[in-house]
């Protein structure tokens, strides 16, 4: 996609830190194009690989859109927002999962996605569903609800429960994944390509 320079779109690229140089077509702003990549990777090496959300804090609760619509909840099941920063400068693309880490056995999938491009540092609210990751070129996983994309929280009463959400900066442009394969096959498909992950954890429970 080009880039216009008057109009962004949620989409549009950052650099893994944060874009310092404006772009020129002279023969000065080329002569000092190596000068200002050297420069901006140095700074990139200091930076945090950071991820927020709009929707929730790290340590603080689950909001009552992003909870599942079945299984005894009856939340609107609509993915988080998310909006990372300073991922690794030879990022090719991004994945991201949400896992929770205190459900029975070995844990419960309720997210994966993969082959985000690199120039995307946010997804807004409900972009599971509204088909803006499928516009991406974006696949999802099947989670552990056994159904494609996001599926909210939803455990048993009782204690809360942690959710992990990760971003993964990793170092392909796609993994070699089908659309509704299981999470637990894109997970190990993103260990093997990561160059860097931001985490944030946050909790539900009814």
């Amino acid at each position: 996609m080009q880039e216009n320079s008057l109009m962004r779109t949620p989409y549009d690229f950052e650099p893994a830190c944060t874009r310092r140089a404006s772009r020129r077509t002279s023969l000065r702003a080329a002569l000092a194009l190596a000068s200002v990549v050297a420069t901006t990777s140095l700074a990139c090496a200091g930076e945090k690989f950071t991820v927020s959300s709009a929707d929730f804090s790290d340590g603080g609760k689950i909001g009552p859109r992003q909870v599942f619509n079945d299984a005894g909840c009856n939340g609107p099941n609509q993915s988080p927002s998310l909006t990372w920063r300073n991922a690794p400068v030879a990022t090719r693309s991004f994945a991201i999962t949400i896992f929770d880490r205190d459900a029975p056995g070995r844990g419960w999938w309720h997210w994966a996605v993969a082959n985000i491009p690199a120039r995307v540092t946010s997804l807004p609210e409900n972009a599971s569903a509204t088909g803006a990751l499928r516009k991406l070129g974006a696949i999802e996983a099947r989670n552990d609800f056994n159904i494609d994309g996001y599926g909210g929280p939803c455990p048993p009463p009782g204690n809360p429960h942690r959710y992990v959400v990760t971003v993964y900066a990793l170092n392909v442009d796609t993994l070699p994944l089908a659309q509704g394969r299981p999470a637990a096959l894109f997970d190990r498909e993103i260990s093997g390509s990561t160059l860097g992950s931001a985490q944030i954890t946050v909790t539900y429970g009814r």
